[in-house]
């Protein structure tokens, strides 16, 4: 599976300017509302959703990257949006340091293995530290969706 199979070029930011994890779960899902990948009126209830599987757990993943995700029957297939935030939030991670890189997934309801392998594949593009570092300093939207796209089909 590659990523630009779920993420919309549209649900991109370079400039996520939320400074608490619900802030940049709400900044993400705003995203995929204006991507169009779900509906307006769904997106407190998904950012609710979320938030609650973060209840569960920290999908910060460590190395200054989350990979926030969910199930929800307010998406009919496997949607993604990405964001990167200059300054870092606290994402209570697992190494303890601040992510500035996140992956949104969001799945429908009765979905696991497409959900599944798009989470192995975007924790298996971040480990390489030179990805990572490219996403954090893309000047712009364009940019870092050329990045993904490029990384995408050199580990295909």
């Amino acid at each position: 599976m590659q990523i630009s199979e779920f993420l919309d070029e549209r649900a991109v930011s370079c400039e996520i300017t939320g400074t608490t994890k619900g802030d940049v779960i709400r900044e993400l899902v705003s995203l995929l509302v204006k991507a169009g990948a779900i509906k307006d009126r769904d997106a407190g209830k998904l950012a609710q959703t979320l938030l609650e599987r973060e209840a569960l757990g920290s999908t910060g993943i460590g190395q200054g990257v989350a990979i926030p995700h969910g199930k929800t029957d307010c998406v009919g297939s496997l949607v993604g949006a990405v964001g990167v935030a200059r300054s870092g939030v606290n994402f209570d991670s697992l190494d303890g340091e601040s992510a500035h890189i996140f992956f949104l997934l969001v799945a429908p309801q009765d979905s696991a293995g497409p959900h599944l392998k798009a989470l192995a594949r975007i924790s298996r593009l971040l480990k390489e530290k030179h990805f990572r570092d490219s996403l954090r300093h893309a000047k712009d939207e364009k940019t870092l969706v050329k990045i993904i796209r490029d990384e995408d089909q050199r580990r295909h």
